[in-house]
């Protein structure tokens, strides 16, 4: 077989992708005990993958959710965020960290980003506090915690909602995401770390929010289900003094989650590697910038997202997403720009450049595949095809 015909099977064969979970027969055995004790709801599997993401995060209290999404909503609930209100969000996050606030029927103030790190910058967070701001959020994103001492800063008493959907394991100058502000939110997508298929994560070392979310996610219930059925008067009703949601993990997703949760600083660390090697490899194209790595952080590496110069770039960034694509390589977008989507821009009567940073981060970010399920020889054929641009 000649070099040419080598090279095209080569290409055909090729499929990696952006993100792909790593589980397997573990997760898999892991779900036969719910499945057989017939306890499929929220329930003891739960309560043990909340105390082993609490113990792994330096906070005393987690709860389990059906999502990040549902995170931030309990999160902002609890926090009495309600119509008159304004939340704080970045201009460059998806899209769900804007949509809770209306969920509460507050309204949502846009935040520039740093297109070095994609997280708060906090010059412009000065200009956008109000008497009214009721809650910031700032996101660890793609695992990179923001600069929650400057945020503080500037926060005062301002309560902060760290949305850590991307942020699973990081950490901020040794304390660990979901221990930085008042409430953490995190995700178990699977193009997150660790994964339960769908899931979210609710922490704390605030007892009386803790008491209150604990209720919040349970219909507004006094008592959790598992606390009642395993109780002395299962057949008992408890009480609702809440407005409460059904946000309630289940037992076979926790169960995923148990397993998946011990192998958290073993992805991060292979994740670590190999970003590393990333940096190095790609460091001499000049029109494309490499995540930015800060020494008293423990970044989560969810993405690796790089910056493409279209100034001295051979294509511009989407010709590069084409070309890498037919090359058989996944690329995506950072994530978007919140304030340039259609609902929020009409809403809000936003222009793209009101906000230049995240406007930056939407049109020029590119995140290459990075995950646990990459091999050497994938890694080496992303850097060749990058390089032969």
């Amino acid at each position: 077989m000649n070099t040419l015909i080598q090279n095209k099977v080569e290409i055909m064969k090729r499929n990696i992708l952006i993100s792909l979970p790593f589980t397997g027969d573990e997760e898999w055995q892991a779900t036969r005990e719910p499945i057989i004790n017939g306890w499929l709801t929220s329930g003891p599997k739960v309560r043990e993958f909340e105390e082993l993401f609490a113990k792994r995060h330096q906070v005393k209290h987690a709860f389990a959710v059906t999502s990040a999404t549902t995170a931030l909503h309990l999160a902002l609930v609890a926090l009495g965020v309600s119509p008159g209100d304004e939340v704080i969000v970045p201009a460059f996050t998806w899209v769900s960290t804007a949509n809770v606030v209306l969920y509460c029927g507050a309204k949502v103030v846009f935040v520039d980003v740093d297109p070095l790190t994609f997280n708060i910058n906090s010059e412009d967070l000065k200009r956008r506090i109000t008497a009214k701001t009721k809650a910031i959020i700032p996101v660890h994103l793609f695992g990179l915690c923001a600069d929650i001492d400057a945020i503080k800063e500037i926060a005062g008493n301002i309560p902060l909602v760290e949305d850590g959907a991307c942020a699973a394991g990081a950490a901020y100058k040794g304390t660990s995401a979901g221990a930085l502000g008042d409430i953490g939110c995190f995700s178990f997508h699977p193009r997150k770390s660790v994964t339960t298929g769908e899931g979210g994560m609710i922490t704390t070392n605030d007892d009386a929010l803790a008491a209150k979310i604990g209720m919040l996610r349970n219909h507004g219930a006094s008592i959790s289900e598992e606390e009642r059925h395993q109780g002395p008067r299962p057949y008992v009703l408890p009480d609702f003094n809440l407005l409460g949601y059904n946000y309630r993990m289940t037992d076979l997703q926790a169960a995923v989650g148990v397993v998946q949760i011990k192998k958290l600083d073993g992805f991060i660390d292979q994740r670590e590697k190999w970003a590393n090697w990333y940096i190095e490899q790609l460091k001499d194209i000049t029109w494309l910038r490499t995540p930015l790595i800060k020494s008293d952080y423990r970044h989560g590496w969810q993405s690796f997202v790089t910056f493409v110069d279209e100034s001295i770039a051979p294509f511009s960034r989407n010709e590069i997403m084409e070309k890498l694509q037919a090359e058989g390589i996944a690329t995506r977008p950072g994530t978007h720009a919140v304030h340039m989507l259609n609902f929020y821009a009409q809403k809000y009567n936003l222009l793209p450049s009101d906000y230049p940073g995240a406007q930056a981060a939407n049109d020029f970010s590119m995140a290459i595949p990075l995950h646990n399920r990459m091999e050497s020889e994938d890694f080496q054929y992303v850097t060749k095809v990058l390089k032969s641009l």
